[in-house]
């Protein structure tokens, strides 16, 4: 039987969330940039709400094609508030269209993917956590990470957003040490 963080018991869609995302090195803009998106969504509700509607999130949002999104107008924000399969606050969908704008204009060297991880260095920091309880909702890193995505105009990154998108892209690890799928297990 495999052994999983406590809080990945609870449904198939929270366990292969935390077998096969959480925790683990992405460095593909697009897919940062989705899950990104479905951190600023999760803010306030829980993240099974959060991934029961990933696939409708990702159907609205024409797979997180970053100029797609950003090309989107105020009429299809309308559109998507008829949704009723994704969650309907205007604030965060307008944040997903805002965020892609951000990306699509990134004219910086290095690109976003190298830019967030040049924050860790580049390699994952690693948390020797034994209970879900040291598990921090955000650090220092996250709230240096939020006010710099903030200056560059990105909306609804709050430092514990952004220290959740870090754990979802595997800048953080946070499994526990019991974890199976802990590094040290691998």
């Amino acid at each position: 039987m495999v052994k999983r963080c406590d809080w990945a018991t609870s449904s198939p869609t929270m366990q292969w969330y935390h077998d096969e995302v959480w925790g683990r090195p992405e460095h593909d803009e697009q897919t940062l940039f989705e899950w990104l998106c479905l951190e600023t969504y999760q803010a306030g509700l829980s993240w099974q709400t959060v991934l029961n509607k990933r696939a409708a999130f990702e159907a609205a949002f024409h797979h997180y094609d970053i100029a797609t999104v950003a090309a989107m107008t105020p009429a299809a924000v309308d559109q998507l508030m008829t949704n009723a399969a994704i969650i309907r606050n205007r604030r965060k969908l307008e944040a997903t269209i805002n965020n892609a704008r951000v990306l699509l204009n990134w004219s910086d060297t290095p690109d976003f993917a190298t830019w967030i991880w040049d924050f860790v260095g580049g390699q994952p920091i690693r948390h020797r956590v034994t209970s879900a309880d040291e598990i921090p909702g955000t650090t220092d890193l996250a709230r240096h990470i939020s006010r710099e995505m903030k200056k560059r105009g990105f909306k609804f990154v709050g430092p514990t957003t952004v220290y959740s998108f870090l754990q979802a892209a595997g800048l953080v690890n946070d499994h526990l040490l019991s974890c199976d799928w802990a590094p040290e297990n691998q």
